[in-house]
């Protein structure tokens, strides 16, 4: 058989056009996920790929679908990209289309707040999830039934703005100045008005706010970034918030600024959250730039496998896609748009053997709970939980230094504890706010020392103070500072709106402390008290009763009875014992009055004859010892030192006599006579100076004056001869420096204060300069009353009367038992008493009849047997016995007078 002959060349054209052919379509198998029997899911997103963020969102999406789609048997990912520029309205068409056209299921990206809410608009009408890369500065209320079908991956503002105002308390900036990019819709001022609250809340305010028009519509960015930037020369804040701001503003910003040498010492520059997470991606020059300035983002875990398996893939794909781009480095914005897809997957993984429907397969995203490339995915609400774990970063050279870890609950920490939070504390790893960052901080200018963030004086700029040449007295105005000092001609009150206004950077002279004032102004610490003082023309306490004045009146009473009862004592003791008390007893008193009086004076020569006496005596004369000395001392201090005492006692007498009053010419003493005192108004007379008072008082013109406390110390130290101060409890303030609102330098001169104070200078400085001189030092002016008062003797007093009392109970209970015992001796001769009595009856009787009857007879008496009855009846009287009479001789019988 034979076979013709053919051309090689067509058939091995053939071979490779098949091969070629085979192989494209088994590449299309593999890239296009649509062929089999898996489910495809549809993937809408929209980014602006222009920009850095969104050309990394962009590479994160494709890898994470990619790395799905080898991996799921079930389901696969088709991808569908779409540039919204930026702008929010063009969003809204890319969405209807991607529902429509490509029938993508699920919407992400979205990088503005605006663009969010417009696209889940569209997506909850046709129940599409939207998965949003942004968050609304705080929550909107009817979240959920507003946009029931969008998720939200981003936390909302509040913590960032908390975060910030943490920082300025902890560095204790009172002022600081705000910088923002505008938008078209006005989500920059609600952030303003968020972090003016926060502020507020720490004791802080913003001074300036300075907005700056989008940069996509400057044609000379520079130019307008300088203009504006020229703003902040005058300010005297130098602590710069940017609030928000796109990468290439900030950019623009930070060159401006250093050349305005806005970036120097002394100041304090804090960038968004926004810009934070792109210095991992941005160029060197960029972040060199920006050097000293504090940062704040989301924190991340770059030490997991996933991570560097993540970073790895993303270089390649990202410097392949992105060649333009210096740095391959993935952000934030790259980690959370790979955390998307996850949710996306996780989803469809629990739904594989379900026929879902779009609220299923949103349910299903919400429940997703897993630890992430960008942290903790957990919704609630349809926004991601926890609060977010902040840290605090500090560019350094050409890269940046993570220093703190934040959180809402428990602020700044050194160590990521915040779980464990008892441990924490425990271990002391919480730092509070007043404290400062844990550090070391580099600050702008290449220091380390804590910027005060505030414009400090230099020579070229000197601190201007104004000193008040209007003061009542001048002694509070000698100053010598080492500032342009400036005369001033003006009230109080026109000092504090001269500070308010910035004219001058502080007032130094004697400013009242007041509440309404510190509304414009800060003070230091109170170098002095400060309150009103009455000043009264002042009387001589001479009088003819000035012997009386040592003692008060309770005192003199008290002695005068001690000496009485002292007095009764002596003559209880000694009426019995003592011969010279034999005598009435009106004599008996007189006698025991000399006797205690005298002896106060030891001049007492009587005789004492009981030992209770002496007793009483002794501590008699202890009292009177001590009472003596004490009146003399105290009498001659009185008539050596001149007394003054005020014509007023208190300002109840002044108003009850409607009596006119004098003030210095300060608005609030006027006010504060008429609203807290209430005084009349006709009563209150302005008087200006101090020699003008002098004047008034002498013409009677006004019965007292009230100035404050440190002007009456001035006053009555160059008039202490004539008037007297007393100071009721009116305290104000005291008095202090004036400063700018929020001046650090207000505190140094309170620290300044207090080290004086704590070293005695300030007590130096104010005897020096207003207490009384040496030509006053004999006057005392007071209003208080000299005399020795009886709380100072009441133990001697008491001594002395249970002295006494001690010796009269004794000697009374002693008198009572020796009158018992001679009563006993007296009942035992009783019995012979009664019968001699008897006898000098009988012999009375038998005198008697005897007599009688001689009388009878008219015979008179022998005068021998009268004799014989007479001695008869004296020996009885003088106690012979019944016996012994029996005895004697039987009297004779009597003779008659005639013989039988």
């Amino acid at each position: 058989m034979h076979f013709t002959s053919t051309n090689p060349q067509p058939l091995a054209g053939f071979w490779l056009s098949y091969l070629f052919i085979s192989f494209l379509l088994i590449i299309g198998y593999q890239a296009d996920p649509t062929n089999g029997d898996n489910k495809v899911i549809s993937i809408g997103a929209i980014i602006d790929l222009n920009s850095r963020a969104g050309k990394e969102e962009k590479v994160a999406i494709e890898l994470a679908a990619q790395n799905y789609n080898n991996n799921s048997k079930y389901h696969k990912l088709t991808l569908h990209f779409k540039d919204s520029g930026g702008v929010a309205l063009r969003a809204i068409s890319i969405a209807e289309e991607m529902i429509k056209i490509k029938k993508v299921e699920v919407i992400i990206g979205m990088h503005s707040w605006q663009e969010a809410i417009l696209v889940a608009e569209v997506g909850s009408q046709a129940q599409v999830p939207v998965i949003s890369f942004a968050s609304p500065i705080t929550t909107p209320s009817l979240f959920s039934f507003r946009w029931p079908f969008l998720m939200l991956m981003a936390h909302n503002s509040t913590a960032y703005v908390k975060c910030i105002s943490d920082i300025v308390q902890a560095y204790n900036w009172k002022r600081v100045i705000v910088i923002y990019e505008e938008d078209a819709y006005g989500s920059d001022y609600g952030m303003f008005a968020l972090l003016s609250e926060a502020l507020h809340n720490v004791g802080s305010q913003i001074e300036l706010s300075l907005a700056l028009p989008p940069y996509s519509s400057l044609s000379n960015p520079s130019g307008v970034v300088q203009v504006e930037l020229l703003k902040l020369l005058n300010t005297q804040s130098r602590v710069f918030i940017v609030l928000q701001s796109s990468l290439p503003m900030v950019t623009c910003l930070f060159a401006e600024a250093k050349k305005m040498e806005l970036l120097d010492r002394e100041t304090a520059w804090i960038v968004p959250e926004s810009i934070t997470h792109m210095l991992d991606s941005v160029s060197e020059s960029v972040i060199s730039s920006m050097e000293g300035v504090l940062g704040i983002k989301t924190y991340y875990s770059q030490n997991s496998t996933d991570f560097q398996s993540f970073q790895v893939q993303f270089r390649k794909a990202f410097q392949k896609e992105n060649p333009e781009e210096e740095n391959p480095k993935p952000g934030f914005y790259a980690l959370q748009a790979y955390d998307s897809i996850r949710v996306v997957t996780s989803a469809m993984e629990t739904l594989r053997n379900h026929t879902s429907s779009p609220k299923i397969f949103l349910k299903e995203m919400l429940s997703s709970n897993f630890l992430g490339l960008s942290g903790k995915i957990k919704f609630e609400h349809q926004q991601t939980l926890p609060s977010p774990i902040l840290r605090i970063v500090n560019v350094i050279g050409k890269s940046y230094k993570e220093i703190d870890f934040w959180t809402e609950e428990y602020g700044f920490s050194k160590t990521l504890s915040f779980e464990l939070a008892g441990q924490a504390v425990k271990n002391n790893e919480v730092t509070s706010t007043t404290e400062g960052l844990a550090g070391p901080i580099i600050w702008p200018g290449n220091v380390m020392s804590t910027p005060k963030g505030w414009r400090m004086p230099t020579r070229a700029k000197p601190l201007k103070i104004a000193v008040p040449r209007k003061t009542p007295f001048e002694k509070f105005v000698k100053y010598d500072l080492p500032y342009e000092i400036v005369p001033v001609n003006a009230t109080y009150r026109d000092l504090v709106f001269l500070v308010y206004n910035k004219t001058f950077d502080a007032v130094v002279g004697d400013i009242t402390i007041l509440a309404d004032r510190m509304q414009y102004v800060d003070f230091t610490l109170p170098y002095t008290e400060s309150g009103l003082s009455i000043i009264v023309p002042a009387k001589s306490e001479d009088t003819a009763l000035i012997f009386m004045k040592p003692f008060t009146w309770e005192m003199w009473m008290v002695t005068v009875s001690i000496l009485i009862y002292t007095m009764l004592a002596v003559w209880y003791l000694e009426r019995d014992s003592n011969p010279e008390f034999n005598c009435p007893w009106k004599n008996q008193i007189s006698i025991a009055l000399w006797f205690t009086v005298f002896s106060l004076l030891f001049a007492h020569r009587e005789k004492i004859y009981s030992n209770f006496t002496r007793m009483v005596i002794v501590v008699w004369l202890f009292l009177g010892l001590i009472l003596t000395s004490s009146y003399t001392a105290n009498l001659s201090s009185m008539l050596t030192v001149q007394q003054l005492q005020p014509n007023v006692k208190n300002i109840e007498s002044l108003k009850w006599s409607n009596s006119k009053v004098g003030f210095s010419d300060d608005p609030f003493v006027r006010k504060y006579l008429e609203n807290v005192l209430h005084f009349k108004s006709q009563n209150i007379i302005e008087v200006s100076g101090d020699y003008n008072y002098i004047e008034d008082f002498k013409n009677k013109r006004i019965a007292a004056a009230f100035i404050e406390i440190p002007y009456e110390k001035v006053f009555i130290s160059k008039n202490c001869r004539g008037y007297s101060a007393f100071t009721p409890t009116n305290r104000f303030g005291g008095l202090g420096f004036m400063f700018q609102k929020g001046s650090p330098i207000t505190r140094d001169f309170s620290k300044a204060i207090l080290q004086l104070s704590e070293n005695g200078d300030t007590k130096l400085l104010e005897d020096k300069w207003l207490n009384n001189p040496d030509e006053c030092s004999t006057n005392i002016t007071t209003n208080a009353n000299g005399s020795l008062k009886l709380q100072s003797f009441w133990v001697v007093f008491a001594a002395s009367v249970f002295t006494s009392t001690f010796c009269v109970t004794i000697s009374k209970v002693l008198s009572m038992k020796s009158s018992q015992q001679h009563q006993e001796a007296f009942e035992g001769n009783h019995a012979c008493s009664t019968i001699v009595t008897v006898w000098k009856k009988v012999l009375t009787l038998r005198k008697y009849i005897y007599y009688s009857k001689n009388t009878n007879q008219r015979q008179a008496p022998n005068a021998a047997h009268i004799e014989d009855v007479e001695e008869f009846c004296l020996e009885l009287e003088q106690g012979s016995t019944p016996d012994t009479v029996a005895g004697n001789q039987a009297l004779p019988p009597p003779e008659n007078s005639a013989s039988p």
